[in-house]
């Protein structure tokens, strides 16, 4: 479950966390359940991404529907 500091975090900022959770995983030294920590983080890390990532994706497919709409239109016209 994400929490509100998670909400916030903007897509760079989730992606920097994520990636140092992953050099540290890599990295080794941790105990069990620090690197259990860590991996949880990094999941809600993942989501965070994700959701900044379908929210884009979702948006330059409206701005491209739109387009195409708009250039039907005009062709129509001609």
């Amino acid at each position: 479950m994400s929490s509100k500091v998670d909400e916030a975090l903007g897509y760079e900022q989730a992606r920097d966390e994520l990636i140092d959770v992953v050099r540290r995983l890599e990295a080794g030294g941790t105990t069990l359940e620090e690197s259990l920590a860590l991996w949880e983080r990094g999941e809600e890390l993942a989501k965070v991404c994700r959701r900044w990532l379908d929210g884009a994706r979702a948006r330059l497919d409206a701005a491209l529907a739109e387009e195409d709409e708009a250039g039907a239109e005009a062709a129509e016209e001609e």
